[in-house]
């Protein structure tokens, strides 16, 4: 029982739900799990006596603590974000059922909009995140980031158009990804360049987070156009042949894996039969972290 007695199971029905909303407004998995225990913390404190919506309450409390990690991240940060940077990935088998993965899939944030997520200010971010993927009212969200309701609006306004504008409308059936991603995969294990060029779009973009440590041909790189691409798929063919077909992010997408040994995570997005964008998460210490024992 907390302070306030509260059960600790309460609190639990709600986990899963406040680590969806912590991973989509940091796109870290660890910085998730670290925005929920505090959100707990601060139960375990408040007199929630009066509180009806316990569910409500506790996805506001998660918020704020979300901006305010956000706003101390920022402040840290002394160079805007690099472009090669990729979040963490959540990675499942394709049949996988685990019910708090299926928290964090349902409604799934692919890494591409991750990604725009991280150039757009904090509060933006946060008014996005809890009104368009949670439906939290705009009145419930205005006094976290101390702005009127009309303000508010417009945050996540700002924050939508930018999505819009920079994330490529993915193809929603899952056996069609499937089919463009096997296909990418068998043209890299053959070698064949022309094959590869042809199931990529033109404008492609591939952005590969190997961390500050990992130098070479390996090193991070955001790498556009097609022929580009390929090229940097042919340079590493040989991985190819560790490579199985994952969910990433409720996308199809790749893990490499020789010997058990994850050495990167690929998400995938499909739109109108080719891939309009790769995001590779290669960083040995990240790779460390994720939690990949579903897929053994």
């Amino acid at each position: 029982m907390t302070e306030t007695g509260l059960p600790a199971d309460r609190f639990e029905e709600h986990r899963g739900h406040l680590k969806a909303v912590a991973y989509r407004m940091l796109g870290s998995l660890a910085e998730a799990e670290d925005a929920v225990q505090d959100t707990w913390v601060k139960l375990s404190r408040a007199d929630t006596g009066e509180v009806r919506n316990l569910g409500g309450w506790l996805t506001t409390v998660v918020g704020r603590v979300c901006l305010d990690m956000l706003r101390s991240r920022a402040l840290r940060r002394e160079e805007p974000i690099d472009e090669t940077f990729v979040p963490d990935p959540v990675v499942r088998t394709l049949a996988q059922t685990d019910p708090e993965q299926e928290v964090l899939q349902a409604d799934s944030v692919g890494l591409a909009l991750l990604v725009v997520l991280e150039t757009v200010e904090p509060a933006e971010r946060l008014a996005f995140v809890l009104h368009d993927m949670f439906a939290v009212p705009f009145d419930d969200i205005a006094p976290i980031v101390e702005r009127s309701t009309a303000a508010t609006r417009q945050l996540a306004s700002r924050a939508r158009r930018r999505v819009r504008g920079a994330t490529p409308s993915a193809e929603p059936d899952r056996g069609r990804q499937r089919q463009v991603v096997e296909a990418f995969m068998a043209a890299a294990r053959a070698g064949d360049f022309e094959a590869l060029v042809a199931v990529l779009h033109p404008d492609v973009v591939l952005r590969a987070d190997s961390g500050a440590l990992v130098g070479g041909a390996a090193a991070s790189k955001t790498v556009r156009g097609a022929k580009g691409v390929a090229e940097q798929a042919m340079l590493f063919r040989q991985f190819a042949h560790f490579a199985r077909v994952v969910l990433v992010n409720g996308e199809v997408g790749v893990i490499s894996a020789p010997e058990g040994q994850a050495l990167s995570v690929m998400g995938v997005t499909v739109a109108d039969g080719r891939i309009v964008a790769l995001h590779i998460l290669a960083d040995p210490d990240r790779l460390a972290h994720l939690d990949l024992s579903a897929l053994d």
